[in-house]
């Protein structure tokens, strides 16, 4: 049996970006934002500075070429939405929310997404 497929993956880009910011600010984490502040971006933090719980799910962790995986939540109501899609995290240039640790950077963070084909979806149901 084959592995489900990742719900979520990293540009080169935006690895190169979080790889700096962890530079910075140490281990970092993204939750995906349900639409307050910078509309749905995914907004980066210091590891452990956005409290998550039973309300949020756990979608993966981002590959970005460090010792440790970035971990990527998302609001279980809004996962309802977005289940069959797989989303990739990009950065472009341009300010987006203050409160996302690349805004001083000068770029921000953005989802690139897709739906799932019907395969993938069965895998990562079954």
């Amino acid at each position: 049996m084959t592995a489900p497929p990742a719900r979520v993956a990293v540009t080169d880009q935006a690895a190169e970006m979080i790889r700096r910011l962890v530079g910075i600010h140490g281990p970092v984490m993204f939750h995906q934002s349900g639409g307050c502040c910078d509309g749905s971006s995914p907004m980066c933090y210091p590891d452990g500075e956005f409290r998550t719980g039973a309300s949020d799910v756990l979608l993966g962790h981002l590959d970005v070429g460090t010792e440790r995986k970035v971990p990527m939540w998302m609001s279980a109501a809004q996962f309802e939405y977005w289940k069959h899609t797989h989303l990739t995290v990009d950065v472009v240039k341009g300010r987006g929310a203050g409160f996302s640790l690349e805004a001083p950077e000068g770029v921000r963070f953005l989802i690139r997404s897709r739906l799932f084909s019907d395969e993938e979806y069965a895998a990562l149901e079954g």
